[in-house]
């Protein structure tokens, strides 16, 4: 019987910058008697790496530029919020009512750049990881220094979608495991020959460790073991942004 399990991992605490993520992982699973096992996948909130990694920033010593003051006016946000967007960002994709969509410096889409005041302190605001890629392989080292396994790691994200309401978390940073599954050229159970079969299992697992993850809930880690990935050392987000030739809303 096929069947995958989500676990949140509790107890973790209170993130700071310089501390070691992987090893509080580590700590807070072996408090709870999980055993973690190489076939596992850890998803972790993008918001404790960037605590851990000083990515957090003091909304009143941003000194908004012109441009941001005019977008605060027309968006109703604040000035200082808008700086730190535009500075996380290449380009502005959208704006319109409140919403600011722009283009990361990672090759994300998204509203805000991922800049987000939630969870991290009232005027505060947290950026999204330098290289979330790289802190994903940050974590796993220490995990596998610490327990001796090498689970996969996903870091994930709360995303919008331009066509759905809500936002779902997906995988904001990889290591240890391809993010795509692709069976394109393989047949269905009626013979037809799959042409379209790619799927992006980093972020389906990213989504449903947010089930027991929440936002409010303080469980920043969660445990997904059953899910079948492909095993990759040198897993990356960027198998999973779309080529700017094939993007049918730029």
């Amino acid at each position: 019987m096929k069947r995958i399990e989500i676990i949140g991992v509790e107890g973790m605490g209170e993130v700071r910058a310089g501390d070691r993520v992987g090893e509080l992982v580590c700590a807070a699973c072996a408090r709870q008697g999980i055993e973690l096992a190489d076939d596992d996948v850890l998803v972790v909130a993008q918001k404790i790496v960037s605590k851990a990694e000083g990515r957090l920033v003091n909304l009143n010593e941003v000194q908004p530029s012109a441009q941001a003051r005019a977008l605060g006016r027309e968006l109703d946000k604040d000035p200082a919020l808008v700086e730190l967007i535009l500075a996380e960002s290449r380009r502005i994709v959208r704006k319109g009512g409140r919403a600011l969509i722009v283009e990361t410096h990672h090759g994300f889409v998204s509203a805000n750049g991922g800049v987000d005041c939630s969870n991290v302190g009232i005027g505060q605001a947290a950026l999204l990881p330098k290289d979330a890629d790289a802190s994903a392989r940050t974590i796993r080292a220490e995990i596998r220094q610490r327990s001796g396994k090498a689970p996969a790691v996903i870091i994930s994200d709360s995303f919008g979608r331009p066509w759905r309401l809500g936002t779902v978390d997906v995988a904001v940073g990889i290591a240890g495991m391809k993010a795509v599954k692709d069976e394109r050229g393989t047949k269905d159970g009626y013979g037809y020959e799959l042409r379209a079969a790619v799927t992006a299992i980093a972020d389906e697992i990213a989504a449903a460790a947010e089930l027991v993850m929440g936002k409010k809930d303080g469980v920043p880690v969660v445990l997904v073991r059953g899910c079948g990935i492909e095993k990759k050392e040198e897993g990356s987000v960027k198998e999973l942004l779309r080529p700017a030739a094939e993007d049918l809303f730029r």
